[in-house]
């Protein structure tokens, strides 16, 4: 099984098949994991098999790696276009998770006022009004919303803590439109039950839910790496099409990756 786990703070800067040329920031320790989901399809694998020894980053080390890396790139004349909350789990768990958002504005102001900050998250910490303020400041706040059946959440995302759809549902409301929704389609099964999330009975909800939301844009994408659960398969081109089609009549902006 091959598994990503990666450095911390900083990483990158890599070729992003949404987001351009982004330079990450992992807010994580860089030798394990720690996520308040636990998906079967996640690149750095399962919680519990990259259990880290290293503390997170502070917020200090984030912002002196994170200057001396624009830094280094500034003078290499190659900026990012983006600066990319991702990593070895959810970004949003950190404590100083809204003064390492406030921090990274100030640089990216100072080195590369083009470039956009981006913050890949589950989502599940949105109820939090600080975390959603945050949220609020950057460029592009993508949420993770793979179905709104909450048992196949239970299924195949398997968040570690509580979880209630409908009140997920209700603080992406909140975002009044400053948000992008980043949707996984798969087939495949897990613990012998399906797992494909591509049928109109995930579908039609799920989407019905995403028009409440209004969002700036629907990221819907697939499998782009090795799994942890080796039963999983990518969606088809066309049907991913045919998914982006429906959010493209629905008034929607959309972005489709194979």
């Amino acid at each position: 099984m091959s598994t990503i786990i990666y450095p911390s703070p900083i990483f990158g800067p890599v070729r992003s098949r949404r987001l351009g040329i982004s330079l990450g920031i992992n807010l994580m320790p860089g030798d394990g994991k720690i996520c308040t989901f636990d998906c079967i399809y996640c690149e750095c694998g399962f919680n519990n098999d990259f259990r880290p020894h290293l503390p997170r980053p502070s917020r200090q080390e984030v912002k002196k790696a994170l200057q001396s890396q624009l830094a280094k790139m500034q003078s290499e004349g190659q900026l990012p276009d983006v600066l990319t909350f991702a990593g070895n789990g959810e970004p949003t768990v950190h404590p100083d998770f809204a003064g390492i958002i406030d921090d990274t504005i100030a640089l990216r102001d100072e080195f590369c006022p083009q470039a956009k900050v981006a913050v890949l998250s589950n989502a599940t910490r949105i109820g939090k009004k600080e975390v959603r303020d945050a949220l609020l400041r950057v460029d592009d706040n993508i949420l993770k919303l793979d179905t709104v059946d909450e048992g196949y959440i239970r299924l195949v995302d398997r968040p570690t803590g509580s979880y209630n759809m409908e009140e997920i549902i209700e603080c992406l409301k909140l975002f009044e439109g400053h948000v992008m929704i980043q949707t996984m389609f798969l087939h495949g099964t897990f613990n012998d039950r399906d797992v494909s999330n591509i049928g109109p009975e995930f579908v039609n909800p799920w989407l019905e839910a995403v028009k409440s939301i209004a969002p700036e844009k629907v990221m819907i994408y697939t499998i782009d790496r090795e799994t942890p659960h080796q039963k999983l398969t990518k969606a088809l081109p066309e049907e991913l099409d045919a998914i982006a089609e429906q959010i493209r009549q629905a008034g929607l902006t959309v972005s489709v990756s194979y």
